[in-house]
C-alpha cells in the first residue's frame, strides 16, 4: 500500500506542477491599468514604459497599436517581434516585457485621464480641475519624437458608444485650430499615434 501510494505521488507530482504553473501564467494575463516595461536590445530607442489604456491597448513606435489586454507578456513580446522584424533585417529580435509597476485598481474612484502612444510619459493621470488636452500632454512630458503632430485623438465614452475629438498640434502651434484644445473629462483616453513615413 506504502509503495503504491509512493507511486501514485512520483505519478501525479509532474501533473500537478504543470496545473500550479498554469494557474501563474493565467494569473499573468495583462489588463487595462497595467504599466508595462519594454525592452528592444537591438534597439534601445524603443525601450519604454507603457499603460494599457482602457481599450485593452497600447501603442509602440514602428509596431503602432496593439489589442494587449487578456495576452501574457510572453505573448505580447512574441507580437512585437511580428510587428519589428521587417524593421531590423538579419536579426533575431530580443525584446523583454514586462510588468513594471503596481495595477490601476479599479476601485480608484479619482477622475483620470489616459495618454496613451507618442508622449514622453504614458499613463493614467488625475484631473481634479479643469484641464486642456495640451495641457495633459505637457503632464505627460510632452510629444515624442515619433508623434505624428497632426493626428492626436481624444476618444470619449458616450451613450450610445464614444465620441472621438481630432486635434491638429501642429496647426495649434501656429495659431489655427484653438477649439481642438477641447476641456478634458474623466476617462477620456488621448491618443498620439506614431508618424508615418512622410510626415
Amino acid at each position: 500500500m506504502e509503495i503504491s501510494m509512493r507511486f501514485l505521488i512520483l505519478l501525479l507530482g509532474p501533473v500537478l506542477g504543470l496545473a500550479v504553473l498554469a494557474s501563474a501564467a493565467a494569473a499573468q494575463t495583462l489588463k487595462p491599468g497595467d504599466s508595462l516595461s519594454i525592452s528592444v536590445m537591438q534597439d534601445p530607442k524603443l525601450d519604454r514604459q507603457v499603460l494599457i489604456d482602457p481599450s485593452g491597448q497600447i501603442a509602440v513606435p514602428l509596431a503602432g497599436h496593439i489589442r494587449a489586454e487578456g495576452l501574457t507578456p510572453q505573448a505580447l513580446e512574441r507580437i512585437l517581434k511580428e510587428r519589428l522584424k521587417d524593421n531590423y533585417k538579419d536579426e533575431d529580435l530580443d525584446i523583454t516585457v514586462g510588468l513594471s509597476g503596481t495595477t490601476v485598481p479599479e476601485e480608484d474612484l479619482k477622475p483620470k485621464v489616459f495618454i496613451t502612444g507618442e508622449v514622453g510619459r504614458p499613463g493614467a493621470y488625475v484631473v481634479r480641475q479643469k484641464t486642456t488636452l495640451m495641457q495633459a500632454i505637457a503632464l505627460a512630458g510632452g510629444l515624442g519624437p515619433y508623434a505624428a503632430k497632426r493626428r492626436i485623438m481624444v476618444r470619449r465614452k458616450s451613450e450610445p458608444g464614444e465620441n472621438i475629438y481630432t486635434f491638429d498640434y501642429r496647426a495649434y502651434e501656429a495659431g489655427q485650430d484653438l477649439e481642438g484644445n477641447i476641456t478634458l473629462q474623466a476617462g477620456d483616453v488621448i491618443m498620439v499615434p506614431e508618424r508615418g513615413l512622410f510626415e
